[in-house]
């Protein structure tokens, strides 16, 4: 057994706890150490990845004990290929995260001057955001389903904490809403989890020996629900979606790059392993209805983005656009299409991360989410002008940038796919492709609004970005763009664990999808 997943989780465990008990007034050291510990994790992220073998077994890492024998739950870990790249996105962007709210639990200032104060300290948040990280490592690394529903479930804490002690006006109201839609989802999934365990009659919830023991394709669809709903809701996927623009506008600016960029991702992890390779039945028919959520997804969130005021609420729109296109990638069911939403999930991570980010430098300098409070900041501020637009461009798709590799992958795979020999996934690609258009209609209008144009009185006072604000955005860049023009690394990690689904799933790959495999 290895030891390196269990350390990946315990070392920010062990953060957390020393943060916690910090004396009273030592909020500088707990900034520290909470940065030290999360760099530490990524360090050790990158042994990781650099040690899994592209073309060794599907579980890598792995490591299994002896839980709650009786019921045969285990504390079982391994990655493959797609859990490692957001492992990899996780301890990527919890440092950044870090640095840039380094002055989130202060206090935030509102537009009319107003200081809202956070209900717990310093040390508290930053204690949360440690207990976070092990909670995302272990929901991807987690090869015991049961150990997956326990994850999947804690994660909820530290994020409601965060946004409700720490978050916007509303904030009690967005982690009320945030926790109530993310309970009702886990209560479903736990009914449907225990329902596998009694079914299959194996006496274990290790994910290698359910796979396959559901036959009976009835049994296959209810168990399938009830997996689906609950991690549609985490996705999230139109028209459970409604929490999320709430969460994410009166969350900090880090903690909804979490949520956005991680803890919805476990949605869409979900799908693809747990929904399609343990009822791989049912998941061939329910794709269409599931396909076309997704396009209405992707249509719908491009255009209530459009009408957005709040920068906050309109990026949150734009990844339930996003999100759709993923859900459409995992369910055409070909090598691209399924590679490509793998992708779009780290690079989703990346682009929405820095717009996220450059937009709560913005919102702190002016104290305002609201669009129109703002006008010819480029003039006043040029370097987050710049990085703002660049991340915005990421949004949008632009060719050159990560998000473009991914979105093409899922169009073009989408298109192609014979797996249901019907030329309906191929209608679901065209209509899709309209939000290319849509994006670009929210992301150049938000950044005409606020960036160019005469320069706002409130804005003339403002200061471009220090040191701790580049060193932020400047590395979410540069993935960015390498990304953009260079995904290969990624691509070759994820293609072999994407292949071994399809053959659970017992899925015919399009010729164009076999030879993408192999790029």
């Amino acid at each position: 057994m290895s030891p390196w997943l269990p350390i990946l989780m315990a070392v920010p465990v062990l953060g957390a706890i020393v943060v916690a008990l910090l004396p009273k007034g030592s909020d500088k050291l707990a900034k520290q150490v909470t940065l030290l510990v999360s760099l530490v994790v990524l360090v050790l992220t990158l042994v990781v990845a650099v040690q899994f073998k592209t073309g060794g077994p599907r579980f890598q890492f792995q490591a299994v004990y002896d839980w709650i024998p009786s019921f045969g739950v285990k504390f079982g870990v391994g990655v493959d290929g797609i859990a490692l790249v957001l492992i990899a996105l996780s301890a990527v962007l919890v440092p950044i995260v870090i640095l840039a709210s380094w002055h989130d639990a202060d206090g935030t200032q509102s537009a009319d001057g107003t200081l809202i104060t956070p209900k717990r300290s310093v040390k508290t948040y930053f204690s949360l955001l440690l207990v976070l990280e092990a909670m995302m490592i272990g929901v991807f690394a987690a090869t015991d389903i049961f150990l997956f529903y326990v994850f999947f479930e804690a994660m909820l804490i530290p994020m409601y904490f965060m946004i409700g002690s720490y978050g916007g006006a509303q904030r009690s109201y967005a982690a009320v809403k945030f926790l109530l839609y993310s309970l009702f989802g886990g209560l479903l999934m736990l009914v449907a989890v225990i329902a596998l365990y009694v079914v299959a009659g194996k006496n274990t919830f290790m994910f290698p020996e359910l796979v396959g023991a559901i036959q009976d394709p009835a049994t296959q669809k209810w168990l399938f629900a009830g997996f689906f709903i609950a991690f549609a809701i985490k996705a999230p996927l139109w028209p459970v979606h409604t929490w999320l623009p709430d969460a994410a506008a009166q969350a900090p600016a880090g903690a909804a790059v979490l949520l956005v960029g991680v803890l919805d991702k476990v949605g869409t992890f979900g799908m693809l392993r747990f929904c399609l390779e343990l009822f791989p039945d049912a998941a061939k028919a329910f794709t269409m209805p599931i396909v076309v959520l997704a396009v209405i997804s992707i249509i719908y969130g491009a255009i209530v983005a459009i009408g957005q005021t709040d920068m906050k609420r309109l990026i949150a729109y734009t990844s339930i656009s996003h999100f759709g296109f993923i859900v459409m990638g995992v369910f055409a069911m070909s090598q691209v299409s399924q590679s490509g939403a793998a992708l779009y999930m780290v690079n989703h991570g990346f682009a929405t991360g820095a717009l996220f980010l450059a937009a709560g430098f913005l919102i702190a300098r002016r104290g305002s989410p609201h669009i129109a409070d703002y006008g010819g900041v480029q003039k006043v501020t040029p370097l987050l002008a710049g990085f703002f637009l660049i991340a915005g461009l990421a949004g949008l798709s632009l060719p050159g940038l990560s998000s473009f590799v991914s979105e093409f992958m899922v169009m073009i795979g989408t298109y192609t796919s014979t797996a249901f020999g019907s030329g309906a996934l191929a209608v679901a690609a065209i209509v899709s492709a309209l939000a290319v258009i849509l994006a670009a209609v929210y992301i150049l209008w938000m950044v005409q609004r606020t960036m160019n144009g005469p320069t706002a009185e409130s804005v003339k006072a403002f200061k471009d970005l220090n040191v701790r604000e580049i060193v932020v955005l400047a590395p979410l860049v540069a993935l960015i763009i390498g990304f953009g023009f260079f995904p290969k690394p990624l691509l070759d990690v994820i293609n072999p664990t994407v292949t071994q689904t399809l053959v659970n799933v017992k899925v015919d790959n399009p010729a164009i999808a076999e030879k993408g495999a192999g790029q």
